[in-house]
């Protein structure tokens, strides 16, 4: 065990002679104190024009679309959302797309590409299609009822493509589009879009993918008649509207998925050759350089295999080129770190010796790039001329993400980023010039470009903490986290972050425990994060955090113990977490609230049933409870399929155990929800009351996984700190 640190970390420059409360109203009013947050950063096709989404300092959900000229130094302002859009309602499929790519907050522009020539951004907006010039010139390409969906400029920037319909249109750039898809009998297929968990777990949205010569076109079709239906409701305020979604729930069948290849005009369709099993996934599909090959990673069910297969466009055929199988007896994580190269070899990610890193492949050979106990998180780039790659890995800290270049031959890694910041990285595609975004513990997000060495050229978002920034005013009431060990209990080591109040001799302080448990996600790292926390210690709690077997970026090892056992060994690392507070002369032992959204807010209740007393109150947030109830992609990963190991999925359920809580209980859901349907939550409710237990429950109608904004994220919090008061979980008066 280590101990907690003595001495606090160095405090952010700005400093004033007192600070206003931070209030959860502040933490969600504009302007964000967290300070700009462009996304989508891209350079164009030459390199010499920086642009992103940029946020407005009076709407911090509103994004426009801004350039930098690097030749000239200056910043330009190129497509205004509020001037351009018209107001009107995006389709639901839109807004589900969205919610999925965990966007469903965001206004004005969401999304853009770049003209292969570098003389035209396609920007969607509203539904409709724009091309805006780089001399503030904007071209409406599309004027429809329906919404064009995954949008794309074709490579060598000759066609415009959309899906419109549930069928692929093509249509020479600023000319008229037309449909290159069959019209199929049934509105359940689809042509060009990804499937639903595709979407939601598989980070794969696209639906079709262009030869970079726009030479042929590869597109995915899909078919949902095998796949339940779920009768989602979105129950607002005025009234309750339902979907027949089709929803498939972990041990049901999934879509029929199949991929075509065609010319841009949709003649001479060919179908893959997928193998005879029907039940896989269609994990990811890229062309060659040359555009002479399409290369698909095809993944069974139980996602324990996966398998590259070599596509010859012309025929469909395919053949298997290598098979990557899980490690350890886990399962496969799916990545985008890899990379085909022009000489035919592929730099490809792989969990295969327990830990995330690089390896190539040629002519038929392995080669392991990067070693070690530590993970590589990211294939950052590649300069093929120069013969580096670039990536991002925690290789000097399990806490930090930096960036890292090394020989593409192999040989020792470089970090190019500084210590003490976690990082991610994008790279043109000459590999020549890297756009940096990073944070520290004290610092909100910046982000830069950098040379191929990681010599910063120029900020994108410098972010600076003076006084002009949002988060100035706050800055003396400002906390620096400190960091931590505590051993599991078969001794793995448990990383966790702590935030206290200014500390009087002999005064104990209750603690606000989030935390999420779930895989795929890191809480506890050396990046900002945000005003909240800060808000919850300037109330008076400790703010604590921990990271439990099963998180990501430590290894195979460390994540595979909850396979088929959700909800056991997340539940003990968290103990072990909250038994650590408990020893601090500090904290009130008996003043731990514990709290968790989606995953996390399964793990509150799971938590709360394993150990009644452990904790003075749980929170839950939009809570799993039954894994049955959640996706086959997601669930079978972890759990496997709930037809044969029925045991595991009962044991894993909150379910069963609802009459064990003795606790106080605040339950919170979305009415709207299409990811944790509020079903989960509604069998919670008639499990808890069926048992005679006690508890409080905050609904949002409307309001879909994500309940945010900058009154409704207010009035959560409020209530969740109302509900603390209420049960005596309160700072010592």
């Amino acid at each position: 065990m280590v101990p907690l640190l003595a001495a606090e970390s160095e405090k952010p420059a700005v400093t004033q002679a007192s600070a206003p409360d931070l209030t959860f109203a502040r933490v969600n009013a504009s302007p964000a104190l967290d300070g700009p947050s462009p996304r989508l950063v891209k350079l164009s096709p030459d390199g010499r024009y920086l642009t992103l989404l940029r946020n407005r300092a009076d709407d911090r959900e509103r994004y426009d679309l801004w350039g930098f000229d690097r030749t000239a130094g200056e910043w330009t302002m190129l497509v205004d959302s509020e001037k351009l859009g018209t107001g009107r309602e995006i389709s639901e499929a839109e807004k589900m797309q969205r919610e999925r790519k965990r966007i469903g907050n965001q206004k004005g522009i969401v999304a853009y590409d770049w003209a292969e020539d570098g003389k035209a951004i396609l920007v969607p907006l509203e539904g409709d299609l724009y091309l805006a010039g780089l001399d503030g010139t904007v071209k409406r390409l599309t004027d429809s009822e329906a919404d064009e969906l995954n949008p794309e400029l074709s490579p060598e920037g000759s066609y415009l493509s959309f899906v419109r319909d549930g069928r692929l249109w093509i249509g020479a750039t600023g000319g008229e589009a037309s449909p290159v898809t069959p019209e199929e009998s049934s509105d359940l297929v689809h042509w060009g879009e990804a499937e639903f968990v595709a979407q939601e777990e598989m980070d794969r949205s696209e639906g079709y993918w262009w030869a970079p010569d726009d030479s042929r076109i590869a597109v995915e079709r899909f078919d949902e008649a095998p796949v339940g239906v779920v009768t989602r409701t979105a129950i607002g305020g005025e009234g309750t509207r339902t979907y027949q979604q089709r929803y498939p729930v972990a041990g049901s069948d999934n879509a029929l998925v199949s991929l075509f290849v065609m010319k841009p005009d949709g003649s001479g369709r060919v179908e893959v050759d997928l193998g005879e099993n029907r039940d896989i996934y269609l994990a990811r599909v890229d062309w060659a350089k040359d555009a002479s090959k399409l290369y698909v990673q095809r993944e069974n069910r139980a996602q324990t295999r996966l398998d590259m297969l070599e596509v010859d466009p012309a025929t469909g055929k395919s053949r298997v080129l290598f098979t990557e199988e899980s490690a350890n007896d886990a399962w496969i994580n799916l990545s985008n770190a890899y990379r085909f190269l022009k000489d035919g070899s592929l730099v490809w990610w792989s969990e295969r010796d327990g830990f995330g890193h690089l390896y190539r492949f040629a002519d038929g050979k392995w080669t392991q790039l990067t070693k070690g106990a530590w993970v590589v998180s990211d294939l950052v780039g590649v300069d093929e001329a120069a013969g580096r790659l670039y990536f991002t890995a925690n290789r000097d800290d399990p806490l930090e993400m930096q960036v890292y270049a090394m020989p593409l031959a192999g040989g020792e890694p470089e970090r190019l980023t500084e210590a003490g910041w976690t990082n991610a990285a994008r790279m043109s595609k000459d590999g020549k010039t890297l756009v940096v975004s990073r944070s520290s513990s004290n610092h909100p997000p910046q982000s830069y470009l950098a040379d191929a060495e990681g010599k910063r050229l120029t900020w994108i978002e410098e972010n600076k903490l003076d006084a002009s920034h949002p988060y100035a005013p706050y800055l003396p009431s400002h906390r620096a986290p400190q960091f931590g060990t505590i051993e599991a209990k078969d001794g793995t080591v448990l990383h966790w972050k702590m935030i206290t109040p200014p500390l009087e001799p002999g005064r104990k302080y209750p603690v606000f425990f989030q935390h999420y448990g779930g895989p795929h996600v890191q809480m506890v790292t050396h990046g900002w994060g945000g005003a909240l926390e800060q808000a919850i210690v300037d109330k008076g709690y400790v703010f604590f955090e921990i990271d439990n077997r099963g998180a990501t970026n430590r290894g195979v090892d460390f994540e595979k113990p909850i396979r088929q056992a959700m909800g056991s060994v997340e539940v003990a690392d968290q103990k072990a977490g909250a038994l650590y507070l408990k020893s601090l002369d500090f904290v009130d032992p008996d003043r731990i609230a514990t709290y968790g959204w989606s995953y996390g807010g399964y793990m509150t209740l799971k938590m709360l049933e394993a150990d009644p007393g452990l904790y003075a109150a749980g929170i839950s947030g939009a809570p799993v409870t039954k894994w049955e109830l959640y996706d086959t992609h997601y669930t079978e990963r972890y759990m496997g399929d709930p037809r044969e190991v029925g045991d595991a999925y009962k044991a894993s359920d909150t379910i069963h155990d609802a009459g064990k809580i003795a606790d106080p209980l605040l339950m919170i859901h979305g009415m709207s929800d299409d990811n944790v349907v509020l079903d989960n939550s509604v069998a919670m409710f008639a499990a808890l009351q069926a048992a005679g237990v006690p508890f409080e429950m905050m609904l949002y109608p409307g309001y879909t996984h994500r309940v945010s904004g900058p009154v409704i994220g207010t009035h959560v919090w409020e209530t969740i700190f109302a509900f603390l008061d209420r049960n005596g979980v309160t700072p010592a008066e």
